[in-house]
């Protein structure tokens, strides 16, 4: 029986790139192996004197979890892996959030790891900044349901007092007005009452996938929060954790899907008659815990 790593790259005679890695040892094991593959005489030691480090084996132990990488070490494995400047920033980011201890910690680092790839990708043009600038981020999509909310006062300070994380006034009038400039909203100017264009906000037909994984990341975040500081009479949450083959997997995927499309459809009709008493946020995560068990 063979455990497959889905996120590994196991086609070693390619040069693995650091930023397709969410844990640095498979980096530095996937490296190794493609030098073996593609040098005869590479060996750890060979390593370990292209990083002037005096141990033969450091990179083994480290790939083996026998050690840790400190920042002052960090350099020597960039030079020894020919890290450009770019890489190197994305390497010492990836062994923050890989040697992270606790949750909270881990989270941080890896929020921290996609923010920086995400710059990266946006400096080489790989991701479209017109579409990334269009793209509401989490307060916009509070603040766009918050119009149909019963006895709303339309205002930035009035929005902030009834925001339950803390957000600035200043990131309240920039949401309000990219609403409006995307043509999501309008403002009376003279009752300053918020109405709605349209009953869901419109989206480029191509959203890059960093995007949509920091705006989901950003709601996943406000769910810990909740959990931690709001009553269970105001909140629901709860978990299972199946076995399941991918057909079952791919069903409970559709069935989910039908069930946010009937919830978002009931209380569109609901909203247009009566508004509603608050914002609610309802997340759903379906995801895999382990890898695949495949017969040789």
């Amino acid at each position: 029986m063979e455990i497959i790593n889905q996120n590994r790259n196991l086609d070693s005679s390619k040069l693995p790139i650091v930023s397709h890695y969410l844990d640095f040892r498979d980096y530095l094991r996937d490296y190794y192996l493609h030098q073996k593959q593609t040098q005869r005489n590479y060996t750890y030691a060979v390593f370990s004197a292209r990083a002037d480090i005096k141990s033969p084996n450091y990179l083994k132990l480290v790939i083996d979890g026998k050690r840790n990488l400190s920042d002052s070490m960090i350099p020597k494995f960039a030079k020894a892996l020919a890290l450009t400047k770019e890489e190197t920033e994305d390497f010492r980011y990836l062994v923050r959030y890989s040697q992270a201890k606790d949750g909270d910690t881990r989270n941080f680092h890896l929020r921290e790891l996609h923010d920086l790839r995400v710059k990266h990708q946006l400096d080489r043009g790989e991701i479209n900044k017109d579409i990334w600038e269009k793209i509401p981020g989490w307060i916009s999509w509070v603040i766009y349901e918050m119009v149909a909310q019963r006895g709303m006062n339309f205002t930035a300070k009035e929005i902030q007092r009834k925001l339950r994380p803390k957000v600035s006034i200043d990131e309240i009038e920039a949401a309000i007005q990219r609403l409006v400039d995307l043509g999501e909203i309008s403002i009376d100017e003279e009752t300053g009452e918020a109405k709605k264009l349209r009953d869901v906000i419109k989206t480029p037909e191509e959203i890059p996938v960093a995007l949509v994984k920091k705006i989901q990341a950003e709601f996943i975040n406000l769910a810990m929060e909740s959990l931690f500081n709001d009553s269970p009479k105001d909140r629901e949450f709860g978990a299972l954790t199946l076995c399941m083959n991918r057909d079952e997997f791919e069903r409970l995927k559709f069935d989910l899907r039908k069930l946010r499309k009937k919830y978002h459809r009931d209380t569109a009709v609901a909203r247009s008659t009566e508004g509603g008493e608050r914002v609610y946020q309802f997340n759903v995560q379906l995801f895999s815990i382990t890898d695949p068990v495949l017969d040789n």
